[in-house]
C-alpha cells in the first residue's frame, strides 16, 4: 500500500474513533452521596456538620410513586413532602433534581431540604431522572418535563396550585433546573414521558451551583484530558466533537420572555456558576427578576452542610415568596 492511502486510512480509522458515541454502560454509579461528600469535606472544613435530617413536625411523606415510565429504562419515581394538615388552600410545588454529575446521586440526597420546605407550606417534590448510565442527554430533561407535568395532573391530589410550579436543583440538577426552566413552552425537550396534556412550565427557578453553559470561558465542563469528563458521558460526545448538543443544553442559549425569575445560589467554586452573570445579563431586557447569593469559602457541596444549609433554606423561601406572591 502506497504512503498518501495509508494516510487516508488511517486518518478515516481516526475519525470513525474520535467521533463513536460513548454508549449507557447499564452500570449503576453510586459514588456520590451526602455522606461521602461530608466526610471529603470535613477534612477541609473541620467545624462543619449534616444538616438535621429529622421530619418536620406535621410533615407526610408520599413516597416512591412512579411518575413516569421511559421505553429506554426503569420506573422513574419521585416522592411527595408535604403538610399533614391541609387548610382547603392550594400550595406551591418545588420539583427537586438532585446532583451527581449526571451520572450518580439519588432523590433522597433532596429529603432534608423538602421536608423544611414542605414544612413553609410547599410541596416538595424530589424527584429521581435517567442517569448518563441509563440513557444520553436529553433523557433527563425529558423526565423531569414529565415530572412536572404528572405534578400537574395530580395537582388535586396534593392540593398543588398548578400556577405557581418551581424546578430546583442542585449542581448537575442545577443546571437541569435551569435548561428545564429557560426551555418553558420549547415543544423541542417535551418528550414523550405522559401527561402530554399538561404543561411542563415552570414559573421559579432554583439553581445551586449549576452551570449555565458548557462552552464558556467560565466553565470547567468536558475537560477530558485525564479521564472522559461526567459532561462528556452524559452527552455522548465530547465538545469538540458535537459542540451543537453542547451549546443546546447550555440554559444561557434560551433566555427569551417565556424565562422565569431564577435565585442563584453559589459556592466560591467560580466554575460551578459558568455562564451565570451572561445569562443575567440577558434577562434584563425582558425585565426577569433574579437574585444571587454566593457563600466565600463554601465548598460545592455547601446546601447539606451547616453552617450553609439553614441561610441556603432562608433564600430559597424568600426568594419563592416573593416571585410567586405565596401568602401563609
Amino acid at each position: 500500500m502506497n504512503r498518501p492511502i495509508a494516510l487516508l486510512l488511517i486518518s478515516a480509522l481516526q475519525s470513525t474513533v474520535v467521533h463513536a458515541q460513548l454508549k449507557p454502560t447499564g452500570v449503576r454509579d453510586t459514588s456520590f452521596t451526602v455522606q461521602g461528600s461530608y466526610l471529603r469535606e470535613k477534612k477541609y472544613y473541620p467545624d462543619i456538620t449534616l444538616a438535621d435530617s429529622t421530619l418536620p413536625t406535621g410533615v407526610r411523606i408520599d413516597k416512591a410513586i412512579t411518575y413516569s415510565t421511559p421505553s429506554t429504562g426503569r420506573n422513574l419515581k419521585l416522592d411527595v413532602y408535604a403538610q399533614s394538615a391541609v387548610s382547603g388552600k392550594t400550595r406551591p410545588a418545588v420539583i427537586m433534581i438532585h446532583g451527581g454529575g449526571w451520572r450518580s446521586g439519588d432523590r433522597s440526597h433532596n429529603n432534608t431540604l423538602a421536608g423544611q420546605l414542605a414544612a413553609r407550606g410547599f410541596v416538595a417534590i424530589p424527584v429521581e431522572y435517567r442517569l448518563s448510565t441509563e440513557a444520553l442527554y436529553p433523557a433527563a430533561v425529558h423526565d423531569v418535563k414529565a415530572a412536572i407535568r404528572w405534578v400537574r395532573a395530580n395537582a388535586k391530589k396534593y392540593a398543588v396550585d398548578p400556577n405557581r410550579v418551581t424546578v430546583l436543583g442542585f449542581s448537575a440538577g442545577g443546571q437541569l433546573a435551569a435548561l428545564v426552566g429557560t426551555t418553558n413552552k420549547n415543544s423541542q425537550f417535551e418528550g414523550r414521558g405522559g401527561n402530554a396534556t399538561y404543561s411542563s412550565a415552570v414559573q421559579a427557578i432554583v439553581d445551586i451551583d449549576g452551570v449555565l453553559a458548557f462552552i464558556h470561558p467560565e466553565s470547567g465542563e468536558g475537560d477530558d484530558s485525564k479521564s472522559t469528563s461526567a459532561a462528556t458521558y452524559w452527552f455522548g460526545y465530547s465538545k469538540t466533537q458535537r459542540p451543537d448538543l453542547w451549546q443546546e443544553a447550555s440554559a444561557l442559549n434560551h433566555i427569551d420572555k417565556q424565562t422565569p425569575p431564577i435565585l442563584f445560589l453559589n459556592s466560591s467554586v467560580d466554575r460551578m456558576h459558568g455562564g451565570r452573570d451572561d445569562l443575567i445579563a440577558k434577562l434584563k431586557p425582558f425585565g426577569t427578576y433574579s437574585e444571587v447569593h454566593t457563600f466565600p469559602d463554601a465548598p460545592h457541596t455547601f446546601l447539606f452542610f451547616n453552617p450553609w444549609f439553614t441561610p441556603t433554606l432562608t433564600y430559597i423561601n424568600d426568594f419563592l415568596n416573593r416571585v410567586l406572591s405565596i401568602r401563609h
